[in-house]
């Protein structure tokens, strides 16, 4: 069996897979906490400070959604579902300082028209710009230890 350290980097289609799954979950997270705030908030979306609120709950809830897992396990429903686990560079746990720092690089990853996913495929360790900033990275774990 191989170490932490020795792993398997995840591809990218891998991680994509895992994100479609992930972001099914969190899409629907993202309706029950919206549905709630429009109940406590008497349903003022026309309001411009509503819009910042809203926005601001959204990210926060997107946050909390990936910190929990990553912070709990190294990984998400859709990473388990795949067999991928996050973990620091030396193979740990991450932090819940790498843990923000992963989030926020990976929405400017997004943004930069997929360009920070798509560097994987020109790395060659093939990590993301999150990956690098964040001092993190994503392994492939064997199916026997998935099943743990």
């Amino acid at each position: 069996m191989s170490s932490d350290t020795e792993l398997p980097h995840c591809p990218l289609w891998r991680r994509l897979a895992a994100i479609l799954y992930d972001s099914l979950l969190l899409l629907a997270l993202l309706f029950i906490v919206s549905a709630i705030h429009l109940a406590i908030s008497g349903g003022s979306e026309a309001r411009t400070d509503a819009d910042i609120v809203r926005t601001l709950l959204i990210v926060l809830t997107a946050f909390a959604f990936f910190a929990w897992f990553w912070l709990h396990g190294g990984q998400t429903l859709g990473m388990r579902a795949w067999r991928i686990r996050l973990q620091n560079r030396g193979g740990g746990p991450i932090t819940p300082w790498q843990a923000l720092l992963r989030f926020l690089c990976a929405i400017l990853s997004m943004l930069a028209l997929a360009l920070g996913f798509l560097w994987s495929l020109v790395d060659r360790e093939r990590y993301t710009w999150h990956d690098r900033f964040s001092m993190t990275e994503l392994v492939v774990l064997p199916k026997e230890r998935a099943r743990k």
